[in-house]
């Protein structure tokens, strides 16, 4: 473990790469997934890790509490790994991100799959569950790690769209990382060490929003108790792609299955 005074050493090299951020999030989202050259295990995309034992958490939850007669929207799909694992369980699934770049990847890595597809929409935006319910009525929908980067007002909003694409029937799947310490004890559990951040890492502080933790506490200011019900919350573990020698590198989070009232 980092001592304090080696966490502060690395204060002055992730302030520099965090300034290259832009300040609106869908430039930064763009901008990063534009960048991007490789995914999966070996790539750059700090939480596109290989599904394996992360996915066996979710498949739980999916079995017990989701009509699996119903399509699944993976809201925050980036390359669309999740949304392809999602399509083997539902009748389509429809992954949506708020970059360009980062749907017409998912699109290129899904060419084999039917049952996929990709859009570019922004999910923080007024109106925007609504205009996907009118074209597929109600919807299961996923979401894993897009709370914790969004601002409070943004996590409301985008609470407000799932609750209209869900209508009567559908459920949301919520997972999120949900570390208790301060960022750089965060960083450090990712691998960071004073002048040697891993190069995934270090791409995802200088490109896009800072992140925070989402646990219960996150979730009941952006899903009210008087439009929705917990079927079912606790702990679970994420996994990003291996740093620093690792063979898996597993952060604390967050699952709660959410039904609307």
């Amino acid at each position: 473990m980092l001592n304090i005074v080696d966490q502060l050493r690395m204060v002055p090299e992730v302030a520099r790469l965090a300034q290259r951020t832009p300040r609106d999030p869908v430039t930064a989202w763009e901008g990063y997934w534009s960048r991007i050259g490789t995914t999966g295990t070996q790539g750059e995309v700090l939480w596109d890790a290989e599904i394996g034992l992360e996915a066996d958490q979710y498949a739980q939850a999916i079995d017990r509490f989701m009509d699996r007669g119903l399509p699944i929207i993976d809201g925050g799909c980036g390359n669309g790994r999740w949304t392809r694992w999602l399509a083997g369980r539902f009748p389509s699934a429809l992954g949506v991100d708020v970059a360009d770049s980062a749907v017409r990847r998912a699109a290129h890595e899904s060419q084999e799959l039917p049952s996929v597809a990709f859009r570019t929409a922004d999910l923080t935006a007024p109106g925007a569950g609504l205009l996907l319910h009118e074209e597929h009525g109600d919807a299961n929908v996923f979401v894993r790690g897009v709370f914790h980067v969004l601002r409070p007002p943004q996590r409301k909003e985008l609470g407000r769209n799932l609750r209209d694409i869900v209508g009567d029937r559908g459920r949301v799947l919520l997972t999120e990382t949900n570390f208790r310490g301060n960022p750089l004890s965060y960083l450090q559990s990712l691998g960071a060490r004073p002048g040697n951040i891993p190069a995934p890492l270090r791409r995802a502080i200088g490109g896009i929003p800072v992140p925070g933790h989402f646990g219960p506490a996150e979730r009941r200011a952006a899903f009210p108790d008087g439009s929705w019900t917990v079927l079912a919350d606790g702990p679970v573990t994420i996994e990003a792609v291996p740093m620093s020698g690792r063979t898996s590198t597993s952060i604390p989070g967050y699952l709660a299955m959410l039904g609307a009232r």
